[in-house]
């Protein structure tokens, strides 16, 4: 309800309780109420599950409405992306958080560092999610804090136009509060496992969930080697597995991402139950590397099938797993995507070991033959050399058109020699329009980047113990950090406001009045800052 209205409520409230609650002033509780507006996590997957679902049919009516995110290791990494997007566009309209499992692997774990392998414990995911939107909600407190004092400040100058502009703000905030996409990995164990998890991660917050279709205790990266998938039932069973999550808790908006990893998969742990020929799991097993034979020489301890009456055996490795035929890879993607969504899925993912457009929109537009509204969340990954990639590219489509490219080496096109030239030009123009040209071309509804704060996490530490450490000095944190934190006008230069001691200040003048032992005087050193 608006402000006003709200402090009125609480009035009437305080009236009620003869006079007992004198001491409490009924415009603070509103402001605490509105500081709070998400009491649980519920709350938050209810409300950011309706926002996914909205920009999905806006997506579907206009495909220069994608979404995109970046993937985000700790609570203030998120808060200081969304407070960064609402500064420099006004809304956070279409823009949310990735959880990566691979952060959590390398960052988050009791264990130290580990690979993308499900290796680290599976209540930490449900715990970021929690810090996360901790550290938004946080966020949101913040800035109405900051318009509560403009109100305040505009009420003892008696500028009635200022204060009814701030009232105003208040009415029209919007939250920091946005989806996340949330990795579950392969589910950490059979489907009662990925429920219970999926359970924990919704009542955290979480409105998506992205699964993937690899054996759990053999889960791999999704951009290295040795990735071994599941038969399609056995998957299906964990997407069913979170759909029954989200309608027991009450969400059921709540967004399904299946990931296939097929194209870089060739292995699979078991051959696929089949009843009959064409069904799912003959499909599966049709793409199985087999020689066939006669029973007279089959060996000892042969696995065999009967595929349209030949027995055939399939090729199994030393470590008891299966091997698919090469070249299968996209077929088993498409037929992963349609049968996911024909099953509960809300979403795709179809990991690629390279960021091309026409290769996506080939398996897309087979996809969307079957069903035509299909959608995908694509990872605009680190794992890529997108320069490289671009640069080869643009080079092949040069060699296609008979242009001249004798001036490039195409094995060498990483080289800072080529960034002027026209080729460089031209791939750096085809990264800037990637997104809009993978939703347009190849459904793509959501881009993210799983990885970057890892990144930019390193490389910003990395420039400033360089010049810390070095000639530079203290002038090097001055100039790199803290003049640039002015200048573009960083909330965290005032780090006692943003770790929230303005807002503990305000509660202390609730609780105490005059008596207030408050943070934020004369001395405070933050008053430097303006």
């Amino acid at each position: 309800m608006p402000y006003t209205d709200q402090i009125r409520a609480n009035e009437q409230l305080i009236g009620t309780k003869q006079g007992r609650w004198t001491g409490i002033d009924a415009e603070s509780v509103a402001r605490m109420q509105l500081q709070n507006r998400f009491r649980t996590g519920l709350d938050i997957a209810r409300y950011t599950a309706k926002i996914m679902r909205e920009d999905m049919a806006a997506y579907d009516a206009d495909s220069s409405q994608y979404t995109q995110s970046l993937g985000c290791w700790h609570g203030f990494i998120a808060q200081q992306k969304m407070i960064s997007i609402k500064k420099h566009f006004g809304t956070t309209k279409r823009k949310y958080l990735y959880l990566s499992g691979w952060m959590v692997a390398a960052l988050r774990s009791d264990f130290g560092p580990l690979p993308d392998q499900s290796m680290h414990e599976k209540t930490s995911v449900p715990a970021l999610i929690e810090e996360l939107y901790t550290f938004l909600r946080q966020a949101d407190a913040r800035e109405l804090d900051l318009l509560f004092s403009g109100i305040d400040k505009a009420r003892a100058a008696g500028d009635s136009a200022k204060e009814q502009e701030l009232l105003a703000q208040v009415d029209n905030f919007q939250t920091h509060v946005v989806p996340i996409i949330a990795d579950i990995d392969a589910g950490f164990g059979n489907a009662e496992a990925t429920y219970l998890l999926a359970k924990k991660m919704i009542e955290a917050g979480a409105c998506a969930l992205q699964i993937e279709n690899q054996v759990s205790d053999e889960k791999q990266c999704g951009h290295q080697d040795g990735k071994v998938t599941v038969p399609h039932e056995d998957f299906l069973a964990k997407i069913r597995a979170c759909r029954y999550a989200f309608l027991e808790l009450g969400v059921e908006d709540g967004v399904i991402v299946t990931r296939t990893d097929s194209l870089g998969a060739g292995l699979t742990k078991q051959i696929a139950v089949s009843n009959e020929p064409g069904d799912l799991g003959d499909q599966y097993n049709s793409f199985l590397d087999c020689e066939e034979i006669d029973p007279a020489t089959a060996r000892n301890g042969d696995v065999i099938i009967n595929r349209n009456g030949k027995l055939m055996r399939p090729k199994r490795l030393p470590s008891n797993l299966f091997q698919f035929r090469e070249g299968t890879g996209e077929d088993r993607c498409v037929l992963d995507s349609i049968t996911s969504l024909q099953n509960g899925a809300d979403l795709l993912w179809i990991e690629t070991e390279k960021p091309h457009v026409e290769q996506i929109a080939g398996m897309m537009d087979r996809v969307r033959e079957v069903i035509p509204n299909a959608k995908l969340v694509y990872n605009n990954s680190p794992s890529f050399n997108w320069t490289l990639n671009f640069r080869q590219q643009v080079y092949d489509a040069m060699v296609s058109e008979g242009l001249d490219v004798s001036d490039y080496d195409r094995a060498q096109l990483m080289d800072a020699k080529y960034d002027q030239t026209e080729l460089g030009i031209a791939a750096d123009k085809r990264i800037r329009t990637f997104q809009a040209d993978g939703a347009k071309r190849a459904g793509i509804f959501h881009h993210l980047i799983t990885l970057p704060t890892y990144h930019t996490a390193a490389l910003s530490t990395d420039n400033l113990a360089k010049e810390y450490f070095g000639e530079a000095g203290m002038l090097g944190y001055v100039l790199g950090v803290q003049r640039q934190e002015l200048r573009q006008g960083i909330a965290c230069v005032k780090h006692q406001n943003m770790s929230g001691s303005d807002i503990g200040d305000a509660h202390k003048e609730y609780f105490a009045g005059e008596a207030a032992l408050k943070a934020g005087g004369v001395n405070n050193t933050m008053n430097q800052f303006g």
